[in-house]
């Protein structure tokens, strides 16, 4: 038994504090360590030895500023995580390792809102497939992120809206989804791992405050605040598409008025283009038309983006974010869309606030959810249990 504040203890926590840091980042050198965790150059290197020993991490020769290092990442056998992305119309799977390593991923159209019990047999059927190729075996797996298309109630696991999937009520997609694959399943929406995705491996590396939106059938944001996704007592912060925009405006699906998803959403935005464009427009082709030059696309997208930076003025004033990434299909559509975000931005945000933001788009494209649903599992993933695991007992032979 460890007694607090004993050598022991303090060295089982240091032990932790280095296999936590390198989790986060993917990978770092023995300096970046130090830096992240506070701890002395001598006792990281002596970590780094001792977790190497036991089969927690693997060391790279590599070099940093000119000059000869060490990167140190989780070991590739030390287990892999799932990510499960459902969308409206797609499911979407990766498999990865604990050094941020996608080892296989495939997606497959799926019609979402149809029935959930279709939508989990089909990602269950997909997950084992997908594990099989990658040759690991299955006990090695050590959890599931999955993102679903609508707020999660933070209370109760199940969807917090049931107007995003009627097909949907009632469940609890962690639950369901862990009594199909027997391990531990996080669950958040689509825009928090988004937002997740983009931090870690996208346009939001380097930055502790960001928000991440999403426009697709709705309209959402992914809070990132000092490096965490910050979600509310609800778990419905984020919910960018439900400010008002105008009170007399088109009735929103929330059953108030002139909210942003009204403006901006596909569902919204695409019957003004169909009459020339015909039924089977989407808004891939629309942004595709737009870049080629098409008249009403662009002006249409133009609107868009407007409306958009009308909502991240309001995020700017609030909370003053450092940066903003648009993801979806709409970031394709570059400067067509992130102009007009910037002016909505400059006219409607407090100058301060506007001056300090950088708009750009996702790096990740339609990857960023199941990214964002590996980077979820590596989150909330305990680093005691991958001690465990790969290391004897600890001793206290140095702190």
């Amino acid at each position: 038994m460890e007694t607090p504040g004993s050598q022991t203890s303090l060295h089982r926590a240091n032990l932790e504090r280095v296999v936590r840091a390198v989790r986060m980042a993917g990978s770092l050198t023995q300096a970046e360590i130090a830096r992240s965790t506070g701890l002395s150059a001598a006792t990281v290197s002596n970590i780094v030895r001792e977790l190497k020993e036991g089969g927690t991490v693997e060391v790279i020769p590599t070099s940093a500023g000119g000059r000869r290092a060490r990167s140190v990442s989780l070991s590739g056998d030390a287990g892999i995580v799932i990510g499960v992305d459902f969308g409206h119309t797609h499911l979407r799977v990766a498999v990865g390792n604990l050094a941020h390593q996608v080892l296989a991923e495939e997606s497959e159209p799926l019609d979402v809102d149809a029935s959930s019990a279709e939508g989990f047999g089909r990602a269950e059927q997909l997950v084992n497939r997908l594990i099989e190729t990658t040759g690991i075996s299955p006990g090695k797996v050590i959890g599931v992120g999955l993102g679903v298309p609508g707020p999660i109630d933070v209370e109760s696991g199940t969807l917090g809206s049931t107007s995003i999937l009627p097909g949907w009520t009632g469940i609890n997609p962690s639950e369901e989804l862990a009594g199909r694959l027997g391990v531990p399943v996080y669950v958040d929406n689509d825009a928090n791992l988004g937002a997740l995705g983009e931090l870690v491996w996208g346009s939001g590396r380097g930055v502790r405050d960001l928000a991440y939106i999403k426009v697709a059938s709705g309209v959402g944001a992914g809070l990132v605040i000092d490096g965490h996704i910050y979600r509310g007592p609800g778990g419905t912060a984020g919910e960018i598409g439900h400010i008002t925009l105008d009170e007399s405006g088109p009735v929103c699906r929330c059953g108030n008025r002139g909210c942003l998803e009204t403006f901006a959403a596909a569902r919204y935005v695409l019957p003004l283009l169909q009459p020339g464009h015909g039924p089977d427009l989407t808004m891939e082709r629309v942004v595709q038309l737009a870049r080629e030059g098409d008249p009403g696309c662009r002006r249409v997208i133009g609107d868009v983006g407007r409306h958009i930076g009308s909502g991240v003025a309001n995020l700017c004033n609030l909370l003053n974010p450092s940066r903003v990434v648009l993801g979806g299909s709409l970031a394709e559509a570059g400067e067509l869309v992130l102009g007009p975000i910037r002016d909505s931005v400059s006219r409607y945000a407090i100058p301060s606030a506007a001056r300090q933001l950088s708009v750009l788009p996702g790096a990740l494209g339609g990857r960023a959810e199941v990214l964002g649903a590996l980077a979820l599992v590596l989150n909330e993933m305990g680093d005691s249990t991958l001690l465990e695991s790969t290391l004897p007992a600890a001793t206290p032979a140095f702190t």
